[in-house]
């Protein structure tokens, strides 16, 4: 499950808009929304992006992604 508080704290924290995250998965805004809420899981080419995207280690990535959520 993915640690979405992470997430979002990580995509604010670059001041990157959710409209322009889900345009670079090449996913729409309301998909976007399901997986940041976890009702729907990323897929790892997109856990790869975003994670490129927003300049994460690679440890910030799989704790964020493959890690259990806290």
């Amino acid at each position: 499950m993915t640690d979405t508080m992470m997430l979002r704290d990580c995509i604010r924290s670059r001041g990157v808009k959710l409209g322009h995250v889900a345009h670079v998965l090449g996913i729409s805004s309301g998909t976007l929304r399901c997986k940041l809420e976890n009702e729907r899981e990323f897929k790892l080419s997109e856990a790869e992006k975003l994670s490129k995207m927003l300049g994460m280690t690679t440890e910030q990535r799989d704790r964020c992604f493959f890690g259990p959520a806290g």
